[in-house]
């Protein structure tokens, strides 16, 4: 149960790596303003540096669980598993708080959100045995 646990936190970080690029790089591109329904350039442009900070949020949540499945799989489980704990359980915080604050972002809250709580689950029931 604990290399599919870090399978799916390593899932769970490379959407947040991606979450990250549309946020910090890809911004005001045509495909990442459909992506999240926003309808012009200039709210694009408007938005850029909030989406930029936002981006790198992700960015920090995804670096934090690939150093704790490297560390697990080092055999250094505690302070790896911590990490990836950390990571993943941020990255279901902040798909709640999307959800929460618009329950039209079902959809997205669930790809930021699930991946990582069954990754969550899983480590703890690998961990626990």
């Amino acid at each position: 149960m604990v290399v599919a646990g870090l399978v799916f936190a390593a899932v769970a970080a490379l959407i947040h790596l991606y979450i990250f690029v549309m946020e910090s790089v890809t911004w005001t591109s045509a495909r990442t303003r459909a992506t999240f329904g926003i309808r012009s350039l200039e709210e694009a442009q408007a938005t850029k540096a909030m989406a930029f900070n936002q981006g790198f949020y992700n960015l920090f949540l995804a670096v934090a669980a690939l150093l704790g499945i490297v560390l697990v799989a080092a055999g250094i489980t505690v302070v790896g598993a911590t990490l990836v704990f950390v990571g993943t359980g941020s990255m279901v915080a902040a798909g709640l708080v999307l959800l929460l604050s618009n329950r039209r972002m079902l959809r997205p809250a669930a790809i930021q959100a699930v991946p990582p709580l069954i990754a969550i689950i899983l480590l703890a029931l690998g961990l626990a045995v």
